[in-house]
């Protein structure tokens, strides 16, 4: 699958998203980008049961659109 893009509103604030599936091993991973911004790797959590950012700077990604996104891969077939 190819890079994707989409428009969210979360909380009032637009978004622009990449999200790009890879595979890491033999699992399914996104890079993700919001507006132009640099890119968070996303990856299944079993313990909150939904995709999340696993970076550094991960904890700099506002939850309303970090939850979006997840819900959105989730709606890819993923």
């Amino acid at each position: 699958m190819q890079e994707e893009k989409f428009d969210f509103t979360v909380q009032g604030i637009p978004y622009e998203v990449k999200i790009d599936p890879f595979d890491f091993n033999n699992e399914k991973r996104f890079h993700v980008s919001y507006n132009g911004g640099p890119i968070d790797t996303f990856v299944w959590d079993s313990d909150i049961k939904r995709l999340r950012a696993i970076d550094l700077d991960a904890s700099t990604l506002p939850d309303g659109l970090e939850l979006a996104i997840s819900r959105r891969i989730e709606e890819m077939g993923y």
